[in-house]
């Protein structure tokens, strides 16, 4: 698939107008998150990344990176900060560049990866319960993450090889998830649809909160979240056509 740019320059402009969009958004503060777009360069299929460490208000065009989609990278690969076998840009690649490439690679389906810090995400991230079943589908909105949950991968190091593999774990049948004591990550076809998917998973988990400090929330069961699931598809299938 293709990210929609005609250009890799204009690819650039759009990722890094995400990038500084994140903190007027409530998603994400200072230096942390990163995001990733996918971007053919001369044959091969890759990613552009934002950078390591660079604060996105002094965030140029430029400092974005290149990375390729290494098929043979090994699995094994698991230093915290290591840099990938290769990347092309001026600047280092975010500490993670790990998750954002295997994404890309185990899933051709998506175009642009987000991972923030969002607080309302991160706090519930952090709740024994919610790492081990997930956010429940006490809303129907649950089922924008493409199932009857918003999982939450178990913690590892940022920037590891364990990390990579238990997010695409929680990713699997889904389309974000939460990652325990850190964050949260979401995926879409297109960057619009990636942001648009981080501020409904940072709105739901908000919620979410809030219900627990009220009461008990009332679960929708199966059969209703089936019935929601459907309703998106055919939502989706029609926003597509039009």
């Amino acid at each position: 698939m293709t990210s929609g740019f005609t250009n890799e320059q204009a690819a650039r402009a759009a990722l890094l107008g995400a990038a500084k969009a994140l903190g007027p958004a409530g998603l994400n503060a200072g230096r942390a998150g990163n995001l990733s777009l996918r971007w053919h360069r001369g044959g091969r299929d890759g990613l552009l990344l934002t950078p390591s460490a660079i604060d996105y208000d002094r965030m140029v065009e430029d400092d974005i990176v290149w990375l390729p989609l290494m098929p043979g990278l090994a699995a094994g690969r698991d230093d915290a900060l290591a840099d990938p076998p290769e990347c092309f840009g001026s600047r280092r690649p975010s500490s993670e560049w790990r998750l954002h490439h295997d994404v890309h690679l185990d899933r051709p389906g998506v175009g642009a990866v987000i991972h923030v810090h969002a607080p309302w995400a991160t706090t519930l991230a952090c709740l024994d319960k919610v790492q081990r079943e997930g956010v429940p589908a006490f809303h129907y909105m649950i089922a924008v993450a493409g199932g009857d949950s918003l999982p939450c991968a178990p913690y590892e190091p940022f920037g590891s090889a364990r990390l990579s593999a238990v997010t695409l774990a929680a990713l699997r049948d889904r389309h974000a998830c939460l990652l325990a004591n850190h964050g949260m990550v979401a995926t879409g076809a297109t960057l619009s649809d990636c942001f648009e998917l981080a501020l409904q998973v940072e709105w739901l988990c908000r919620v979410y909160a809030q219900v627990l400090q009220c009461g008990t929330p009332v679960l929708l069961d199966e059969a209703r979240m089936r019935d929601a699931l459907a309703r998106f598809g055919r939502y989706r299938s029609a926003q597509s056509s039009s």
